[in-house]
């Protein structure tokens, strides 16, 4: 087999989904239209999180790491690819490859470990409230960030360059949307297969226990609101709870496809799909899903927007 094909240069060739779409102008179109809502939608939270004093505490400080991850990701991603489709160039330097996987991989799995942590918050928030200030008092909060921001780097880094030390193959196109540690190593000229069990444990690690966790923290909480006894304190317990949950449902059930389930249980297209729902459709509805029945986030919105940009008889 053929290594380093010279007339491509030391790079790879990106076949994202926008080139195995049947309609690609109208793909191209909504991919653009989903990032910028996710650029606005991230940016106006992140905003109003930091502008508004009423919202400067525990949960929304969290919520506002999210939000800046989501920024992130998607940024990592997203430009890119609609440049690139555009341009019709597809190539990535192997340096550009192995950036964009350490970057994608570092906020990845920071947002993973910060999702268990804001499960963390609800919990003591519900089950434990007179003491929610003492458990998550400021220095809690940024140990959490902190935490979660140094394991995902030191992940990303290990694997990004074990990752890239394999030689490769003369065929170096992609059929992804992004450079991952799975479609790599298909172009690996070399035995990927002790590495390929390191990265399901690693997956294991990152994924299911911090999803351990959130599930355990759930049924404590969901303990905990049955035997409320006003009604109105359950509803907005089970709201924002709600919100959580669903956020955490979209980004580990494409995480777990994507670095859990063998490989062979899934195919290249199906794979270019997953990547864009967690680095595009994924970051752009997660402000959506915790601020539209948010009434603290959508006052605060109208507080810092105006309420003539925002009118205060609008109702979500």
């Amino acid at each position: 087999m053929e290594y380093w094909n010279s007339t491509l240069g030391s790079g790879f060739i990106l076949m994202g989904i926008l080139n195995d779409s049947g309609s690609p102008e109208l793909l191209c179109a909504t991919i653009t239209v989903l990032y910028m809502l996710a650029l606005t939608s991230n940016g106006l939270l992140l905003l109003v999180i930091t502008v508004d004093s009423r919202l400067h505490v525990p949960m929304y400080f969290l919520l506002g790491q999210l939000s800046l991850m989501d920024l992130l990701f998607t940024s990592v991603v997203t430009p890119k690819a609609l440049v690139d489709f555009l341009q019709s160039e597809y190539m990535i330097s192997f340096g550009g490859c192995a950036l964009q996987m350490f970057l994608a991989l570092t906020v990845g799995s920071a947002e993973d470990l910060l999702l268990a942590f804001m499960a963390y918050d609800r919990y003591v928030a519900i089950c434990h409230p007179l003491n929610y200030m003492v458990f998550m008092r400021p220095r809690v909060c940024w140990l959490m960030v902190a935490t979660a921001w140094i394991l995902a780097f030191l992940n990303a880094l290990g694997h990004t360059l074990y990752t890239m030390h394999y030689p490769f193959c003369k065929v170096r196109k992609i059929r992804h949307l992004l450079c991952e540690i799975p479609p790599l190593l298909k172009l690996a000229c070399a035995d990927t297969s002790r590495y390929e069990l390191l990265v399901y444990v690693t997956g294991v690690t990152f994924l299911l226990l911090p999803l351990s966790a959130i599930v355990a923290s759930y049924a404590l909480i969901l303990c905990t609101v049955l035997h409320m006894p006003s009604n109105e304190g359950k509803q907005k317990a089970l709201v924002t709870c709600s919100s959580h949950l669903t956020v955490v449902g979209m980004f580990y059930g494409a995480a777990t496809f994507m670095y859990v389930l063998p490989s062979s249980l899934h195919s290249p297209r199906q794979d270019n799909i997953i990547s864009l729902f967690y680095t595009v459709v994924t970051p752009a509805l997660n402000p959506l899903i915790y601020s539209l029945r948010n009434q603290e986030v959508m006052g605060a919105l109208r507080r810092v927007l105006g309420k003539y940009m925002l009118p205060t008889h609008c109702t979500f």
